[in-house]
């Protein structure tokens, strides 16, 4: 894709984006915008510290892996929320997420941070369409993600694409751990990401759902961090898909198996509940 890039002179301010955001509620289009934007953002000790302290993610020279998308989290939400963009922001429903670290993340204090959209998609459900995060620091390409989102509703010619499923087995418990009732609030506090779902029953209701649900990134971000020494620090590409939500509160269990540089993850609930399936595999 020929990305028509707007360079921003400072990230964008998030209160008015979420006021945008709030006064669209209806589908307006089915063409994606060929505009990404970029934009220098720093690198400071005390957001990513509570980054860490929320996400369970140990102290350590690198960056966390998914760190770079609370970086990029203004950019996204200035993309998703511009009114030329055909959907609704809220209402979106993240299906996937797969993050490739192309060199190792330490030492770095500025990085240009760069979001577009593309690969606009029929879905039985209405459409998917990936956002795509671009990460440089003074050195070139470090870090890049594709975020699977799904609008319903959208009207698209054409069949419906076909997805193997992928069944692994031999993966046995690695760890468990609660998502509290209050993970939702103070995973917002850091990442930006203040999605009604995410935030309390009250607000959750008013989008149809019963309790308010965890952060998929969160869920992300707290697997890769509980499966630490498995995961090499770079050249290497990890892939989330999400499942049935976690509600909240409740107990979830990590399964994985690894076989050398590459390895699955599974994040179940009680019973046949599976929340999240993932892999990790080097780059080609």
């Amino acid at each position: 894709m020929n990305v028509k890039w707007l360079d921003l002179d400072t990230a964008p301010h998030l209160p008015a984006l979420y006021a945008h955001a709030a006064t669209k509620r209806s589908i307006t289009g089915d063409t994606l915008p060929e505009t990404g934007l970029r934009c220098w953002v720093a690198v400071q000790a005390k957001p990513l510290q509570a980054f860490r302290a929320v996400c369970d993610v140990p102290d350590s020279p690198l960056l966390p892996p998914t760190y770079p998308h609370v970086l990029a989290f203004g950019l996204q939400m200035q993309l998703l929320s511009d009114p030329h963009f055909p959907f609704p922001l809220l209402g979106l429903i993240h299906l996937s997420n797969q993050i490739r670290v192309l060199r190792p993340m330490g030492g770095v204090t500025q990085l240009r941070i760069g979001v577009y959209a593309h690969n606009l998609q029929k879905h039985a459900k209405g459409a998917t369409f990936d956002v795509v995060t671009q990460v440089d620091d003074l050195l070139g390409p470090l870090w890049e993600a594709h975020s699977t989102l799904l609008c319903k509703g959208v009207e698209m010619p054409g069949e419906v694409p076909e997805h193997a499923a992928s069944v692994v087995s031999g993966m046995s418990e690695l760890t468990r751990w609660y998502a509290a009732n209050d993970i939702g609030r103070r995973y917002a506090k850091v990442s930006g990401d203040y999605n009604p779902i995410h935030l309390s029953t009250a607000s959750a209701k008013l989008f149809g759902l019963p309790s308010a649900i965890a952060h998929g990134l969160w869920l992300k971000a707290r697997t890769l961090a509980a499966l630490g020494s498995h995961l090499p620090a770079a050249n290497i590409e990890i892939t989330a898909d999400f499942k049935k939500p976690v509600r909240l509160p409740s107990e979830v269990i990590l399964l994985t198996s690894a076989a050398g540089s590459s390895g699955d993850f599974q994040l179940n609930g009680h019973g046949d509940l599976v929340h999240m399936t993932g892999r990790w595999r080097p780059l080609g």
